[in-house]
């Protein structure tokens, strides 16, 4: 088997499952309760609050636990709005992932005004339109770290320069923590998610910038400062700890472990199949995890589904939308044809993908392009 979607999600490591299974059968105790376990507890959860602080540099922030990303893009996006008064300009990039992109649909259909900043085929922002939207008096901007589907990069040091103060800027870091390095100097808020780094699924958290003001969405006993409340997930948050530990203990030689792999894996696909088109930035200049291929006369689900049949998994782009839609929207907004956008899946890498399975994949994508481009549609 050749695993090559970690983007969609990544494999638990040990030591998130391990924490997980001693949190329940030990430290299963209510932090919000007073007897001397349940402090334990509580402790657990604040020193991974300071943890993750830690990974992007957030001495002066504050973190709300919340089931996941596409939680903490809601409570960032639609918490910070609705905190304002009156209606708002806010504005968006074009290639955000649907609980980015719906929550901003949801303030459209409130009455406020969105702005939809373009992207060139590099995946880079139209900073001349983002300057517009702020000069007609944005108060918001959110833009995702790393292109879940292209790898493509977010400038953060100069999206910070291009906003000078003027708006509120919220960072979709989902695809980005702990692969690629980001502080939050750059931003006022900031998502992650623990499936996506060898953590559980169900836990996640927003980095919020102290004084920034956000309306809670889950409203009851108060936990998380009551921008969150619901008794804390204390097993999710065990294995978010383990796996953000596990990552950072790579920090020095990750980014580079992982380019090499994806950069391998490229050469290795260009060899089986030459005529095989990039998407989005130069491989060296984007995410060191992901890169997005189209197989030129070949549709993307039919390719998806034949590698599948011999143990090799990709996708079309988000997990969150490959069932929907046909033609990924991302692609479409960074000026890709139609016919090429179709023909493109996504691989994406972890710290445990070996040479060995892209390899593997390699060799069997060469003899399924083979076989499939001779019923290439006319």
């Amino acid at each position: 088997m050749a695993y090559l979607d970690n983007s969609a999600t990544t494999q638990p490591c040990a030591s998130a499952i391990d924490a997980m299974v001693r949190c329940m059968r030990e430290g299963f105790y209510n932090p919000s309760s007073v007897y001397r376990p349940a402090v334990d507890a509580f402790r657990a959860v604040r020193d991974c609050h300071e943890l993750l602080l830690r990974a992007v540099h957030g001495e002066n922030c504050d973190l709300i636990f919340t089931s996941g990303g596409t939680e903490a893009n809601n409570l960032a996006i639609l918490g910070a709005v609705h905190r304002m008064r009156g209606p708002q300009v806010v504005a968006v990039s074009a290639v955000e992932h649907p609980s980015v992109r719906e929550a901003f649909e949801q303030l459209r259909a409130e009455g406020h005004d969105v702005r939809v900043i373009g992207v060139d085929p590099q995946g880079a922002l139209n900073w001349e339109q983002l300057e517009r939207a702020l000069d007609d008096g944005a108060s918001l901007v959110s833009c995702m770290q790393v292109n879940n589907e292209t790898g493509a990069l977010l400038d953060a040091a100069r999206l910070h320069r291009t906003v000078n103060g003027r708006a509120l800027i919220h960072v979709d870091g989902v695809q980005g923590f702990l692969r690629v390095p980001f502080e939050m100097k750059y931003a006022d808020m900031y998502t992650l998610s623990g499936h996506k780094i060898h953590g559980p699924k169900g836990i996640g958290a927003l980095i919020v910038k102290k004084g920034v003001r956000l309306a809670p969405r889950q409203i009851g006993g108060g936990q998380e400062s009551g921008m969150r409340s619901g008794t804390e997930n204390t097993p999710g948050i065990a294995g978010l700890r383990a796996a953000a530990e596990e990552l950072m203990r790579m920090q020095s030689t990750l980014g580079a472990e992982l380019m090499q792999k994806k950069l391998h894996l490229i050469e290795a696909f260009r060899r089986a199949v030459p005529e095989l088109l990039i998407n989005g930035p130069e491989s060296e200049l984007a995410a060191p995890h992901i890169v997005n291929i189209s197989f030129p006369g070949v549709r993307g689900e039919v390719m998806l589904h034949a590698l599948e049949a011999e143990g090799v998994y990709a996708s079309t782009g988000s997990a969150c939308s490959s069932k929907k839609l046909k033609v990924s929207g991302v692609l479409t907004a960074m000026g890709i044809r139609p016919d090429r956008a179709e023909w493109a899946l996504r691989f994406s890498l972890s710290p445990h993908t070996t040479i060995e399975e892209i390899d593997d994949a390699a060799e069997k994508l060469g003899a399924i392009y083979a076989t499939l481009k001779r019923f290439k549609r006319r």
